[in-house]
């Protein structure tokens, strides 16, 4: 590492490490419960296990998110964390926070809205860590000597992600315009500002990783920032369709939606591109990996698999069926959860001095996750084309089709455990690099 204060960053990937180890935890227990294994019912129901796990994905993207704009801010604006202090106040009423989050959902505090269950007085408290670290972020790139693209488009998409997750504070009487107003956070978080997040993430990535000019690379986010916008704010109106709202958005969102895939697309062609033009031999082939696999995986799960139900004349036979769950278990992964690997695995060897770039372990952890996810992908996906055929077509009955999918989710269970084994893989690594220190600093100033 090059400055000091970006040793605050290892303490929002641990979090981060932890979050996900409880995320997979709370998915074996959905994933039992639905082949009859459900011994915790009383404790924690399905719909409890479902919150906390959806919420604890939110929550660990966000802990990674804010972990990389700490380790990448100060190394683009050539400028030390205005305030380490406030940086690790903040690290701890997030934990706080999210502590109290995930026992209250298991005593029924929390709004019955879907991805948004969080309380309110907890929002209140979310949105003052969210200014406590935009207020950090904000002053060092203030203070910086230099503004390079890739730190503006980072912490363009972080802003934008804390001025978005304020619809979803508004009451609203009427249960359409709650809806209306729900997708502005749920959508235009995964679908628009986030992708700036993973872009300034990738430029950063791939800057350090393949040796390819930055103006290069950054030339890139323009294009990807520009594919957001166009497509990713309109696309919110696929969620628009079946709630109630004017039939005007079955155009919009069919036609800006079909349009979504171009920003993951040029992702990827990016990420390939400049690893195919790229001149430098980093020894971190792990960082490489998750970075030119994030780029990947996130236009087949986002993109492909996005484009393939959201039309209307196809998304109002798979609309709240598995068929979802099959999009958006491979899109987040690779999106966002594969990026923020990323940057962890490029960050550690920096923040801890030990050099282990490369190691077994570390690969089959890439791989067993990766197969792991789209294995249940796979799962979700037959068990969803099933769902639809037998509710749509055959006019089964709900828990009957239920029934007769169930041996889809012993399949899916096998194969979540090759992927938790992968991810169990990747966190033995992250422990084996130990603690950060300063004699890392020291490593890298010789360097």
């Amino acid at each position: 590492m090059k400055y000091k204060s970006q040793k605050v960053a290892y303490w929002f990937f641990g979090l981060c490490m932890l979050l996900l180890t409880l995320q997979i935890v709370y998915g074996f227990i959905m994933g039992f419960a639905r082949i009859g294994w459900d011994g915790l019912h009383d404790f924690i129901p399905f719909n409890t296990a479902r919150a906390v796990h959806t919420n604890l994905l939110v929550v660990w993207l966000l802990t990674g998110f804010m972990g990389a704009a700490y380790y990448i801010i100060p190394e683009e604006a050539q400028q030390e964390l205005v305030n380490v202090k406030l940086a690790y106040v903040q690290l701890i009423s997030l934990a706080v926070v999210g502590v109290i989050a995930i026992v209250g959902y298991h005593f029924n505090y929390w709004e019955g809205r879907k991805f948004l269950e969080i309380p309110r007085e907890l929002d209140f408290l979310v949105v003052v860590n969210v200014l406590l670290f935009l207020g950090l972020i904000l002053a060092t790139l203030w203070k910086g000597k230099r503004k390079t693209t890739t730190s503006v488009v980072l912490t363009m998409g972080l802003l934008f992600a804390a001025l978005l997750y304020l619809p979803g504070m508004i009451w609203f009487d009427s249960q359409v315009t709650d809806s209306f107003f729900r997708w502005w956070v749920v959508h235009l978080w995964v679908e628009g500002v986030w992708e700036l997040i993973m872009g300034g993430i990738l430029s950063f990535l791939l800057i350090k990783l393949t040796g390819v000019d930055r103006e290069v690379i950054e030339k890139w986010l323009y294009v990807i920032v520009g594919l957001t916008f166009l497509s990713g704010i309109l696309g919110t109106g696929h969620h628009y369709y079946f709630i109630g709202v004017n039939k005007i958005w079955l155009v919009i969102g069919g036609i800006f939606s079909a349009l979504e895939p171009l920003a993951f697309l040029a992702m990827a062609l990016f990420a390939v591109n400049m690893y195919r033009k790229g001149e430098k031999n980093h020894p971190n082939k792990l960082a490489l990996y998750w970075t030119i696999g994030a780029s990947i995986v996130s236009f087949i799960g986002a993109g492909l698999l996005g484009f393939a139900h959201t039309l209307p004349q196809t998304n109002i036979y798979t609309h709240g069926t598995l068929v979802t769950a099959m999009h958006g278990h491979l899109a987040f992964w690779g999106a966002y959860a594969m990026i923020v690997l990323a940057i962890i695995s490029y960050a550690l060897p920096n923040l801890t001095g030990r050099k282990r770039y490369d190691s077994g372990q570390g690969r089959m952890a890439f791989w067993l996750s990766n197969i792991g996810m789209i294995g249940m992908t796979v799962a979700f996906g037959v068990a969803g084309v099933a769902q639809v055929y037998m509710e749509r077509k055959m006019k089964m009955d709900f828990m009957d089709v239920q029934n007769e999918i169930s041996i889809h989710f012993v399949v899916l269970i096998l194969c979540a455990t090759l992927f938790a084994t992968g991810i169990t893989l990747y966190i033995y690594e992250f422990i084996k690099h130990g603690k950060t220190n300063d004699e890392a600093l020291e490593i890298e100033s010789k360097q």
